[in-house]
């Protein structure tokens, strides 16, 4: 019988804390176990294992990723509505230090197939002004690329120049709005 008050969400988002605290190396199903005050057998009643544990983690920052770029989109057109997805997805990426690569990587299960659908859609949604359409893949990459680039920078301390991060951050997003504007204006 499954410990009252004790779920496969309240499980994950345990170990979405160890894992933004110490990385995804970092969790065991023991040390989950005893953080929540189980036995560690205890937790298959809750989740398949270690693997469905991180796809549960990944499924939910994802989710949160595609929540959070919604939110901060809705009712913004054009270069408003990227200058705010591309402030959700760093803010994101730097409050999450060690899930958010797992909102980056094609996993195999439906349940983060459903959030990245999600993310997917937010930043389509966001895109729009600019002509960006669901098939329109190679221009969804390249916002991707770029946001992912800047932050993976960010987060591993490589911008060492003694320079604001924040301008330089906000050339990329002028930089991304001429581009994508040059196509639909072609």
């Amino acid at each position: 019988m499954p410990r009252a008050g004790l779920d496969p969400d309240i499980v994950a988002r345990r170990a979405i804390e160890i894992i933004d605290a110490r990385g995804v190396e970092a969790l065991t199903l023991a040390g989950v176990a005893a953080d929540l005050g189980v036995a560690t057998p205890s937790l298959y009643k809750h989740v398949g294992g270690l693997d469905d544990l991180v796809d549960r983690v990944a499924a939910i920052v994802t989710a949160e990723l595609a929540s959070g770029i919604g939110d901060a989109t809705r009712g913004r057109s054009g270069r408003d509505a990227l200058e705010a997805l591309a402030a959700a997805y760093r803010r994101f990426a730097l409050e999450h230090p060690g899930t958010y690569p797992l909102s980056q990587r094609h996993r195999d299960s439906q349940r983060w197939t459903t959030s990245a659908a999600a993310a997917l859609a937010a930043v389509i949604d966001a895109l729009r002004a600019y002509g960006v359409t669901g098939d329109d893949v190679d221009r969804i990459r390249f916002v991707r690329a770029a946001l992912h680039g800047f932050v993976d920078l960010e987060r591993g301390g490589g911008f060492g120049m003694p320079a604001s991060v924040d301008a330089s951050f906000a050339v990329l997003v002028g930089s991304l709005d001429a581009t994508l504007r040059t196509a639909v204006d072609a």
